[in-house]
């Protein structure tokens, strides 16, 4: 059985990756599959949080709706919303998003700076405390979706938003796979500013609008003048994150292809501005081979040892 270690701070990680690699050990993260499973469990702490400048720095361990609760004293919030409770790490390492993602984009849009520590034990910083900072390399970008193969993921330094003062959910009830793609293409290309438009399949399509109370109200009764509906109060996104949880793959589309691929499903969260739908079932990885050869390059730079499992 592989032993677990809950890492305290940055000093601990460098040096139990440090030590593993001398003795050859392997080391997972944040799960099984090394000779010792890393944890980043206690690395539960909010360093810094600038309200002036909508941003914090917060460790890996620090779970996402725990933060939000911690930013909603100040008004603002992190606008990543994937199932369950997951931690920052794991947001970074898996790239992971939630319905927002149509407006705020992914963890990788979100994230401005990280500390990480190297399969080595070397501790590597980049980005900043600001949202335009440029300098050095961009670590954040490189290790978002890395799912812990390059280094732990320590410390994020996150771009926050402001809290809306309002939201409503609007719920346009779909019977087939051309009637969603025609709703969908409707809210797509009306000048609305939606937080979310997801197809929760089968059944309907959702679009979360927030913002202020007047601004809210008035993008409700225009989408849904334009696409019919009734306004939904929580259980679609509720549903949207069951779906999404127990999803085993993500199925990639091209623009113009909803229809034909909703066609071919029997369940799926539709996140229609990335071209992804959340399905039961396991999918291939749809990756370029070319892309695939130079993410193994990155990783053998990194862990030339092969550490980290």
């Amino acid at each position: 059985m592989p032993s677990v270690s809950e890492i305290r701070s940055v000093h601990e990680a460098a040096e139990l990756l440090q030590s593993a690699a001398e003795e050859r050990r392997r080391v997972s993260i944040e799960r099984e599959g090394g000779d010792v499973v890393l944890s980043t469990r206690r690395l539960d702490q909010v360093l810094e949080h600038e309200t002036g400048d909508l941003t914090c720095i917060v460790e890996a361990g620090v779970r996402v709706r725990d933060l939000n609760e911690r930013l909603a004293e100040q008004g603002q919030m992190l606008a990543l919303d994937p199932p369950g409770n997951p931690t920052i790490g794991a947001c970074v390492a898996a790239n992971l998003s939630g319905p927002r993602r149509h407006r705020f984009g992914t963890a990788r849009d979100l994230v401005i700076g990280v500390t990480v520590v190297l399969a080595d034990g070397t501790v590597a910083s980049s980005g900043g405390k600001v949202v335009k900072n440029v300098a050095g390399y961009d670590l954040g970008k490189l290790f978002c979706g890395a799912e812990g193969r390059l280094g732990l993921i320590a410390r994020v330094a996150l771009r926050l938003h402001p809290r809306p003062e309002a939201s409503r959910t609007l719920g346009v009830q779909v019977r087939s796979a051309a009637e969603a793609a025609a709703v969908a293409r409707k809210l797509l290309h009306a000048p609305l500013e939606l937080s979310a438009l997801d197809v929760v399949w089968p059944g309907c399509v959702a679009v979360l609008i927030e913002g202020s109370r007047a601004a809210v109200d008035e993008q409700f009764e225009a989408a849904q003048q334009l696409a019919g509906g009734e306004e939904d109060f929580g259980s679609i996104w509720e549903e949207a994150e069951a779906r999404q949880g127990r999803a085993r793959g993500r199925l990639l589309f091209a623009p113009g292809e909803l229809a034909s691929t909703l066609a071919g499903l029997d369940e799926a969260v539709v996140r229609l501005s990335a071209g992804v739908a959340y399905v039961r079932d396991p999918v291939p990885d749809s990756r370029d081979p070319v892309e695939l050869a130079l993410v193994e390059r990155v990783r053998a730079e990194l862990d030339p040892a092969g550490v980290l499992a």
